[in-house]
């Protein structure tokens, strides 16, 4: 795998910090102030400031008003003075200066520091590790540096204490995922292991026997090994060299029932703290004994294409560390912030395009274009993160119009034929993604259920998006026939052989047929329905039948053929240990039942898709840059042949 390109990544990485130099959109700018702060509190907050400043601003002018913010003050101003572990502040104020943060401990080397300078006094210059650093009167900056460096007239020694040393070694017999940390949550890492923190703030790396210089303190180990795996934990406090040895024990063995589980939506770089390698990917995958990896090639915010190089050498091809039971891949996400980004698995070739709608550029061509490209190349296309908010009707689907990276297309593509999938679980609503998949199922559209968590392995800590927690903490399962290779996994994704989970695992049947298959049955005819969920944190299960739940009794019930209908099962439960999304939820793929030859199409569902894309179709002809002739017409006349498709489901 080539590795020339990450030396210009690490370049940039040195010049510009974790956004490596790539165009200020919004999602870019709030990298940094989210290592500490959650990106929904952020921006809550930096909206309020906007709005304090035009309390009459339109949403338009809004968004102008929040591009200039300046998001260190926002940071400032949520953190308060009590920053979070990593950040302290440097308050210079005319009575003098005050610096707050959390001590830290420290063996024999520093510890990344990040400073936020709360400048109340006049204009100011500071000698910070070296580096001459001015802050204007009133004003806010953020410095990267480490806890060794020099401040001038500031003293950092209270932000760190000496701690004597003592050393473990972790085995467990298998790639494992390790979380060590002490009584106030400091974490502790091999030396060159990166310094990760999940979304929740848990610490971890990944291997086996495996060696750390640890504070001869109490302490926790914990060992696990992804969603298939308990937790194992010990409390011990070391002196010199100590051995642990923990396996975590086993909850259910997928792969021993044909089952197999993928994380299709992971980015190897995509800015960040660090540069990853594939030797980090591999580790994280056999660490979580993930199945199934599929590492996309994507631009950030500009014309850069985020391991591309890496694509070019590799599509089509396992990765090198793939083995009998896990398989790597490159694959694309292609990216128009407006109308939505989808997922290529598999592809036997690089596409020609990765994006639109980027720095000024149209929204053209229609992300319909990307999807039979990437089917022309053999890759099964689904949809990214498919919307952030719940959805109770079609206007819930466009929302206000902005760019959201939400799947506005899908209507149009799924009826096309040319989406195979929508990621029901991912970083946001599962809700409102699942509620929208039944919507496009029950409209006639044969779809799967998927996961793709969106982790971003060069992001060590970051409450954004939940990018920096480990990848596959939700995976899509998929029943395949036969030893585990990229294409029968592939063909169980395109057939809806699939569930989504964060953990929980979920066996669905209907008269003994199973996700993605079709149940044949005349009017009034009894079905039998069994559901069956492996894992304690599933608090609710729910059969739906169409917009109606299922009777159960024991994980049986039954369902009378009135109608040709769809059934599927919902897992959730709060949150939990074993998740690490922010609550526990499963979600199989259909389960088809056509009654007297009738094929799916539930009224409510098409008169729903219809609703879609006549607001799709406003929403294009109002927000979409389309500069060109036949631009806007190149997209009216895919609603229309998407419309017609629907219209005719209206007959069936």
């Amino acid at each position: 795998m080539p590795h020339d390109y990450l030396a210009g990544y690490r370049a940039d990485l040195a010049r510009h910090g974790l956004t490596w130099g790539e165009p200020p959109l919004a999602y870019v700018r709030v990298m940094s102030p989210s290592r500490f702060i959650d990106d929904g509190t952020f921006h809550a907050a930096a909206l309020e400031r906007a709005r304090a400043q035009a309390p009459d601003a339109s949403e338009a002018e809004l968004e102008i008003l929040l591009r200039e913010l300046n998001f260190d003050e926002v940071l400032l101003e949520v953190i308060g003075d009590d920053p979070p572990d990593g950040l302290a502040i440097l308050r210079l104020t005319p009575a003098g200066d005050v610096l707050l943060g959390r001590t830290r401990a420290v063996l024999d080397r520093p510890l990344p520091l990040t400073l936020l300078i709360d400048n109340r006094r006049g204009p100011a210059t500071l000698s910070i590790g070296g580096r001459s650093v001015k802050v204007e009167a009133g004003g806010v900056r953020v410095v990267e540096l480490d806890t060794a460096a020099e401040v001038t007239g500031v003293d950092l020694t209270g932000l760190t204490r000496a701690a004597r040393p003592a050393r473990l070694r972790l085995r467990a017999g298998m790639p494992c995922r390790w979380s060590v940390w002490t009584a106030d949550g400091q974490g502790w890492y091999p030396r060159d292991a990166p310094a990760r923190c999940d979304y929740h703030g848990t610490p971890f790396f990944h291997g086996d026997d495996l060696v750390l210089d640890v504070p001869a303190e109490p302490l926790t180990v914990r060992v696990t090994r992804g969603m298939e795996y308990d937790m194992a934990e010990t409390a011990l406090t070391p002196s010199g060299d100590t051995l642990v040895q923990l396996t975590p024990g086993r909850r259910y063995d997928a792969a021993a029932h044909g089952w197999y589980g993928g994380d299709l939506h992971v980015h190897l770089n995509f800015t960040g703290d660090l540069v990853a390698t594939p030797d980090m990917a591999a580790a994280m995958q056999l660490g979580e004994d993930l199945h199934v990896l599929n590492l996309v090639a994507a631009n950030v915010s500009g014309e850069r294409i985020m391991d591309r190089e890496a694509l070019e050498a590799w599509a089509g091809r396992d990765l090198p560390w793939s083995d009998a039971t896990h398989v790597a891949r490159m694959g694309v996400e292609y990216r128009d912030d407006l109308l939505g980004h989808i997922i290529g698995f598999g592809p036997a070739a690089p596409p020609t395009r990765y994006h639109a709608g980027f720095l000024g550029a149209p929204d053209w061509p229609p992300v319909t274009r990307a999807c039979r490209e990437l089917r022309e190349l053999g890759a099964v296309v689904t949809y990214a993160h498919a919307f952030h908010a719940p959805v109770h009707g079609a206007a819930d689907v466009i929302g206000s119009g902005r760019p959201q990276c939400t799947a506005r297309m899908a209507v149009v593509d799924a009826a096309l034929g040319l989406a195979d999938g929508l990621e029901v679980l991912h970083f946001s609503s599962a809700a409102g993604s699942s509620a929208v998949y039944r919507r496009l199922v029950g409209a006639g559209n044969r779809l799967a259920a998927l996961a793709g968590t969106d982790t971003m392995v060069s992001f060590t800590r970051q409450r954004m998006e939940m990018v920096s927690s480990p990848i596959g903490f939700e995976r899509t399962y998929a029943r395949v026939t036969g030893p585990l290779t990229a294409a029968p996994f592939a063909e169980a994704v395109r057939a809806g052989r699939t569930f989504a989970t964060t953990g929980p695992f979920v066996e669905l049947t209907v008269d003994g047929a199973g996700p993605g298959e079709t149940v044949s049955c005349s009017h009034g005819t009894v079905l039998r329905v069994e559901v069956r969920v492996t894992g304690v944190e599933a608090e609710r299960v729910t059969v739906l039948a169409g917009d109606t739940a299922v009777a159960m009794r024991g994980g049986v019930g039954e369902v009378s053929a009135t109608e040709s209908t769809y059934v599927v099962a919902v897992v959730e439960g709060g949150p939990h240990p074993r998740s690490l999304f922010t609550n526990v939820f499963a979600h199989t793929s259909a389960i088809y039942v056509e009654v007297d030859r009738r094929p799916v199409a539930r009224r409510a569902d098409v008169e729903f898709c219809l609703d879609w894309l006549a607001r799709l179709a406003a929403l294009i002809e109002d927000k979409a840059r389309l500069p060109e002739a036949g631009q806007l017409t190149d997209y009216l006349d895919l609603i229309a042949e998407a419309r017609a498709v629907y219209r005719e489901r209206l007959t069936w």
